[in-house]
């Protein structure tokens, strides 16, 4: 790997992966709900995947640059099919494992709002501003972009968004009422106690929003395999259940 894929690495806190270990770089908003399964299946199989989380962007690129992944997780299917395009994924082990609804969360408590075309958000913010994700990079905000736009409703806001460099660090700047509004996924907003889910983006409004796992090129061992296929049995699946993720087909 070059210096600067090294660098990069390190800065995610991505470490090392020993013989049996599995090297994991997934969509920041996955974190607790991975951590469970991670734990699940160290105690199940006596080996780790070590896990790297940030925003889909940033792994993808620095997955493109060399980074030592076995398996990549995204929060959209676009970084995945930017990977794909680089020749990066392994073949036959791609799969859509997660689904995620869009939410629009407050500090503090909050009274519900409906999300449509007449929602007044630009009043609501008043002087404060709205927190998401790099609407043109991370799947959150992107999503919140596309959601918002076919409301009728981005322009108005649009200079009004502070934009984070994962959706995690957008629910944060609510939590700690440095913002008062934010777009985030349903699952980010179910861990923070500090905000209040006020309206939930019609699914229309939006791509579906669908995670999907694969093992890169090269790193598709029968070690790394038997680590996709417990991210899709049944013991992962509850556990992503009961942070709030949908599986495919059951949305």
């Amino acid at each position: 790997m070059n210096p600067a894929g090294i660098c990069l690495a390190l800065a995610l806190g991505a470490t090392p992966a020993l013989a049996d270990d599995i090297s994991v770089f997934a969509a920041a908003s996955l974190g607790n709900a991975l951590d469970f399964v991670a734990a699940g299946y160290e105690a199940e199989t006596g080996n780790r995947l070590v896990i790297a989380y940030a925003g889909s962007s940033v792994l993808a690129q620095q997955i493109r640059q060399g980074a030592p992944a076995d398996i990549f997780i995204s929060a959209n299917s676009d970084w995945m099919d930017f990977l794909a395009s680089e020749g990066l994924i392994a073949d036959q082990t791609r799969r859509d494992l997660l689904g995620n609804s869009l939410v629009l969360i407050a500090h503090g408590a909050a009274s519900p709002v409906e999300i449509s075309p007449d929602l007044d958000l630009a009043g609501l913010l008043g002087n404060g501003r709205l927190a998401m994700a790099l609407v043109d990079a991370v799947p959150a905000g992107i999503y919140g972009k596309v959601a918002l736009s076919s409301l009728g409703l981005w322009d108005s806001v649009a200079p009004r968004v502070a934009q984070t460099d994962n959706v995690r660090a957008a629910l944060a700047l609510v939590a700690l009422g440095e913002t008062p509004f934010g777009i985030v996924y349903a699952t980010d907003a179910a861990a923070s106690p500090d905000v209040t889910v006020i309206g939930t983006f019609p699914p229309d409004s939006h791509p579906p929003i669908v995670y999907p796992v694969a093992a890169l090129v090269g790193r598709d061992t029968a070690l790394t395999l038997d680590a996709l296929a417990y991210l899709q049995g049944p013991e992962a699946s509850a556990a992503f259940v009961r942070e709030g993720f949908t599986l495919p087909g059951t949305e």
